[in-house]
Formats: C-alpha cells, sequence, structure tokens
C-alpha cells in the first residue's frame, strides 16, 4: 500500500509537468503490476479532468477506489466511491474509465461529482 501512495505522488508530480513528462509517467507505470497500474491510470485521468473541466475545483489528489471498490470488467473500471481532495476538502465522485488491454492508455473516461465528504469520514478512509 505504502509503494503504491509513493507511485501516485510520484505519477501526480510527473504528470503536473504535462506532457514534456509522459515518457517518464509511462516508464513508472511499467513498473506497477497490471491491477495497480489500471486504478493509477484511472486516478491520474479523474486528476486531469477535474482540473481541466471547470474552475471551481482544484484537485491535488484522487483515489478511485477512496470510498469503495470499484467493480471491474476487462478493461473497463466503474465506481461510485472516488474521492478527491480540492482547498482542503475531500469530494466523492463517480467514474467510467476505460483502457487499452495494458492499461497503459485511457480509451474513454466519464465522472460525476457528488457531495463533499464531511471530514469524520475523512481519516477511516484513508483521506488526508
Amino acid at each position: 500500500m505504502h509503494r503504491v501512495a509513493f507511485v501516485f505522488t510520484t505519477l501526480f508530480q510527473l504528470a503536473s509537468n504535462a506532457q514534456a513528462n509522459d515518457a517518464k509517467v509511462e516508464s513508472v507505470l511499467k513498473t506497477l503490476d497490471p491491477d495497480a497500474r489500471f486504478e493509477q491510470v484511472c486516478d491520474l485521468e479523474a486528476l486531469k479532468r477535474i482540473s481541466r473541466d471547470g474552475k471551481a475545483y482544484q484537485p491535488e489528489r484522487t483515489i478511485v477506489s477512496a470510498l469503495s471498490t470499484p467493480k471491474v470488467a476487462d478493461a473497463t473500471m466503474t465506481g461510485t466511491g472516488g474521492a478527491f481532495k480540492s482547498k482542503g476538502q475531500w469530494f466523492q465522485f463517480s467514474f467510467k474509465c476505460q483502457t487499452t488491454a495494458d492499461h497503459m492508455k485511457i480509451l474513454a473516461f466519464s465522472y460525476q461529482i457528488g457531495e463533499p465528504i464531511p471530514p469524520e469520514k475523512w481519516e477511516p478512509h484513508g483521506l488526508w
């Protein structure tokens, strides 16, 4: 778990520097087992989309499996228990993430932002 958190932090830092680091992000993703890679790719895409799609949120962190385990069918992951942190507050989101078979590239991604997550639920779900 700590390795995945470290890898996510590394990936986030690389992804934050846009396309200049695409090769570095890909290199780090290749070191992960396919299940972890799948989740990380979807986490990163959620971060990118929420950042890009509106000025209301400035996500610092996204976790597609924060509140519940996503469902996986082949190269598609869906869930209602994603969470992202923006401006010191955690928010729930649902999503559908479709990748290539090797989970290296996003083919389709959609999401819906839900309600703020109350602070008393942060710690039990590993939200910091």
